[in-house]
This record gives structure tokens, C-alpha cells and sequence, in this order.
């Protein structure tokens, strides 16, 4: 009864175009198309992604301060600007470090940086960041999009809507843009987007100030995705530096490779 209940509803939601939200709609893996994803460009992570992050999908990057959260996204946003398409960072708090930006590769004149403040406190901080994603979103043209709720409190985001992330998954859902949540927690995640937890060690070169840098980071990442269509542990060696190479290892492994 209840397999029957669950079909019907299934074909009452294709009928009105309404679902592409449901998991046993997603495309099997045998059937990947690159295109459909956005690389990081870390090889060892991108593997295990089977591509890289989805587009048109709401993935995560989760973990604790100087994890490899903020590594990671840098890396997938200068992967972006590689590519010739345009990033954006919606930076909530105005906490992003241009020199880290530039050391990761990250190329400035196609990366869209929309600047936060605490003005008003964390909550119209994150309404404010919201409605510049949304927009960010509607105007389109972007590989990725990237909100960084970091070190927003945990009180301030129980306070968000869910109907929030659903309007954000419909605007994003069939384009080609990936939106990417930066957060200490897992928050929201459309039903084809991916969790990536993370827990590493980051490394700083320069003073505790402005002029310091982010110079690498050993990230061991936990992937989660709906129906377990990617699983998995990796453990990677990102370095961000002049060069822009990264120095990928597998999980198990005890070197860069």
C-alpha cells in the first residue's frame, strides 16, 4: 500500500512538472555527463565526486573553523575563472582574503564578490546575503555560486525559512550554475546536490592580519549525496600558492601524489 501511495505520488508530480526534486528522478552515474558537473580541479576529490560538484543542484561544504571548507571552495571558484566562466561569492560577514584568492588562482575579473557586513547584526546580515544570492542566481551566466555562512551563529540560521532553500533550489534547478553553501553545519541541499564534511588542518603563511595568506590546507572530506549515488572518504593535499598546483592523495594514503 504504502509503494502504491508513493508511485501515485511521484506520477502526480511529474504530471505538473514538479519533479525534479525527487532522488528516484536523478540520472544513474552510468550515464554521467561531465558537463553536468563543475570540477575543483582537485584530482583526488573530483574522482571521488565522479566529475565534480552538479550543476543546476544546492551542494555544501560543511565542517569546522580552519577545516578546508573556505580551501576547498577557493579552489572550486579558480577552477571556475579557469574555465572562462564567471564565479560569484556572496561573503556574508566581508571575511574573504584577496591574497588567498589570488594564491588559489582564482582570477579577480571573472569573480563577482558581493561584500557583507554585521551592520544590524547576524540576522539582517543573512537576510541581506539571501537576497543578493537569489539575485545572483536570477541574473544567471555563473558556474558557481558560492554563500558563505561560516560563522554565522547557529541561532541565526534556525531562524532562516526552509521555504528559503526551496525557492533557491527551483531558481538554480536545469541551469548550469552550481550553488555551493559554505557552513559550519549541514544546512540545506537539493535532492542531486552533495554534502562534502570536512575536517583537516589549513596552513597561513605572513602575519595573523590582512597580510597574511592561505597557503595550503590537508583536508580529509566526507562525501554525502542522496540514495548514496556518490559515497565515500578521500583525503586530499590542497596547495595554494604562485604556482596553483594542487597535490592530491587518496584516502589511505600517506603522501602527496
Amino acid at each position: 500500500m504504502a509503494n502504491q501511495a508513493l508511485a501515485r505520488l511521484e506520477t502526480a508530480l511529474r504530471n505538473r512538472k514538479l519533479d525534479g526534486t525527487l532522488t528516484t528522478a536523478l540520472p544513474g552515474w552510468e550515464r554521467r555527463d561531465d558537463s553536468a558537473f563543475i570540477a575543483t580541479d582537485i584530482a583526488a576529490l573530483d574522482a571521488s565526486l565522479r566529475g565534480g560538484l552538479p550543476r543546476g543542484h544546492l551542494s555544501e561544504i560543511v565542517g569546522s573553523s580552519s577545516s578546508g571548507r573556505t580551501a576547498i571552495a577557493l579552489q572550486t571558484m579558480a577552477a571556475s575563472t579557469r574555465r572562462g566562466e564567471i564565479a560569484a561569492l556572496v561573503d556574508t560577514f566581508d571575511r574573504l582574503d584577496v591574497a588567498s584568492a589570488v594564491a588559489a588562482g582564482i582570477d579577480l575579473e571573472r569573480l563577482l564578490w558581493v561584500r557583507g557586513d554585521a551592520a544590524g547584526g547576524a540576522d539582517a546580515a543573512v537576510n541581506r546575503a539571501l537576497k543578493a544570492v537569489n539575485l545572483t542566481l536570477q541574473a544567471g551566466g555563473f558556474g558557481c555560486v558560492v554563500l558563505d555562512l561560516a560563522d554565522v551563529p547557529p541561532v541565526a540560521l534556525r531562524r532562516i525559512p526552509f521555504t528559503t532553500w526551496l525557492r533557491m533550489q527551483r531558481i538554480i534547478e536545469g541551469r548550469d550554475t552550481a550553488c555551493v553553501l559554505i557552513a559550519a553545519q549541514p544546512l540545506a541541499r537539493s535532492a542531486g546536490g552533495l554534502t562534502l564534511s570536512v575536517a583537516g588542518r589549513v596552513r597561513w603563511s605572513g602575519a595573523a592580519d590582512r597580510s597574511r595568506h592561505l597557503t595550503g590546507a590537508d583536508i580529509d572530506v566526507r562525501i554525502i549525496s542522496p540514495r548514496r549515488r556518490v559515497a565515500g572518504d578521500v583525503s586530499v593535499t590542497v596547495i595554494t600558492n604562485d604556482s596553483h598546483d594542487n597535490e592530491p592523495r587518496r584516502h589511505g594514503e600517506h603522501g602527496a601524489v
